[in-house]
């Protein structure tokens, strides 16, 4: 048995209920099989992939809060810490009832890899909590944040641990966390990032995912011969990645006919109209079937479905493995020539398998979706330098990441004999400069 069978074995047999952490690590692990193979006697000696897939500390606990009717509820908080090599630990802080260890711990993993791509310092971690905002009042949620700060506070900093934004964690809950961090701490530090531009944020932060998905799948398309302009794009997803995915896609060009949330999905033949889809979704916080009430081009469907429809380009953005076998047969059959996943992990192992080996292009999230954390990185730049710089900054020095990110991968996946194999390449990239630095550091 070799090194990385040894390693994934004693995963199973250790985190066996924890399926989203297994699936993220099997994934990376075994695209990375020609890597290890080269330096394998040093990787075992140091027990680097042991080292690599065990986070340096997991947080837990509870949050207790208020509701409106005066009755005490209680939440569970998570910040895991995986890996600060090159840079703090950076990674979202995600508000949803499905929130638990495996899924915060593959989040974080992921994010190790994720944020080594970008080029920039930072390292990986995550956190959330199984706390619902949805149907929650501004009070509520106000409790919510106040009292998971007062115990998260402890762990995070500015030079230690950055955390941002997710699911079900918007400006909003970004600044209810910021101010009660200032209050504890009386200390005013870029100690979180998707803050608003009025205290300490950066201007484009908001659109970066969706922007980000868009610049790596438009550099993806041009160096595979094709352009980006003209083509039928299908989006999951209504949040803040997907609406900024449409919104560039249009711009650049591209036809969007689908959007969906976590009850139904929307089919519109004219394309989407994305100042309706902002006004349901992030004034009235509205259901997605609202969007098809209003439009009448656009048909509304419960459940899933996005993937039945034809199209050139697929950008799952909404949540983990929403994007099964099926749907891969439906979008092979339909002639999709490419699929880049805005959110992260939105693409079952078997149904990733199955796209490339029928010629999709397949760019995976922790390359595609790392233009958020890139810009939050920016955000953290502009903090210390106690600097504010012009949206179009940004948004250059974010294009300029996103292009850098796919000629990393793309050349990393030639060199070990896998072209086109975006999966392998981005796993490959990521894992040599956080390997390196793991090495050079020592046994910590």
């Amino acid at each position: 048995m070799d090194y990385i069978d040894e390693v994934l074995a004693e995963l199973k047999e250790k985190y066996a209920d924890q399926t989203e952490f297994l699936q993220a690590t099997q994934e990376v692990l075994e695209s990375l099989r020609g890597v290890i193979a080269e330096k394998e006697d040093v990787y075992r000696h140091e027990a680097l992939l042991e080292r690599l897939v065990e986070p340096d500390r997991q947080i837990l606990f509870r949050i207790p809060w208020v509701d409106d009717k005066g009755n005490a509820k209680v939440n569970r908080g998570y910040r895991v810490q995986f890996n600060n090599a090159i840079g703090p630990y950076k990674g979202g802080l995600r508000l949803h009832p499905s929130v638990n260890l495996s899924i915060i711990k593959f989040l974080g993993f992921e994010q190790i890899f994720k944020n080594s791509l970008t080029g920039l310092p930072i390292g990986g971690g995550k956190g959330g909590s199984d706390f619902d905002p949805k149907g929650k009042s501004d009070r509520e949620i106000l409790a919510f944040c106040q009292s998971f700060m007062t115990e998260l506070y402890k762990h995070i900093g500015a030079d230690t641990d950055v955390p941002a934004g997710d699911i079900g964690t918007g400006a909003r809950e970004i600044g209810y966390l910021f101010g009660q961090y200032k209050r504890i701490r009386n200390i005013y530090e870029g100690v979180l990032t998707g803050k608003g531009v009025t205290y300490g944020g950066s201007l484009a932060r908001t659109e970066a995912t969706g922007y980000g998905l868009l610049y790596l799948t438009q550099e993806m398309l041009r160096c595979n011969g094709y352009a980006l302009e003209g083509k039928t794009v299908c989006v999951s997803g209504s949040g803040n990645v997907a609406t900024y995915a449409i919104q560039k896609a249009q711009q650049l060009g591209a036809k969007v006919v689908t959007a969906s949330d976590s009850t139904g999905w929307v089919y519109d033949s004219e394309g989407i109209d994305i100042d309706l889809l902002k006004q349901i979704k992030e004034v009235k916080r509205a259901r997605i079937s609202e969007y098809a009430k209003a439009r009448p081009s656009a048909e509304y469907h419960e459940g899933r479905g996005v993937w039945q429809i034809k199209c050139d380009v697929a950008l799952p953005c909404a949540t983990q493995n929403e994007l099964c076998i099926e749907d891969a047969q439906l979008l092979v059959k339909n002639g999709c020539i490419a699929v880049a996943e805005g959110a992260n992990m939105p693409t079952t192992l078997e149904a990733t398998k199955y796209l490339q080996q029928n010629g999709i292009l397949f760019a995976p999230g922790k390359a595609a979706n790392a233009g958020g954390v890139a810009t939050s990185a920016l955000e953290m730049s502009q903090n210390s330098e106690r600097l504010n710089w012009s949206f179009d900054e940004v948004d250059n020095k974010l294009k300029g990441i996103m292009i850098s990110i796919f000629h990393n991968m793309e050349s990393a996946a030639k060199r070990y004999g896998q072209e086109k194999n975006y999966v392998a390449g981005a796993n490959i990239a990521g894992f040599d400069k956080v390997a390196n630095a793991m090495l050079a550091q020592g046994i910590v």
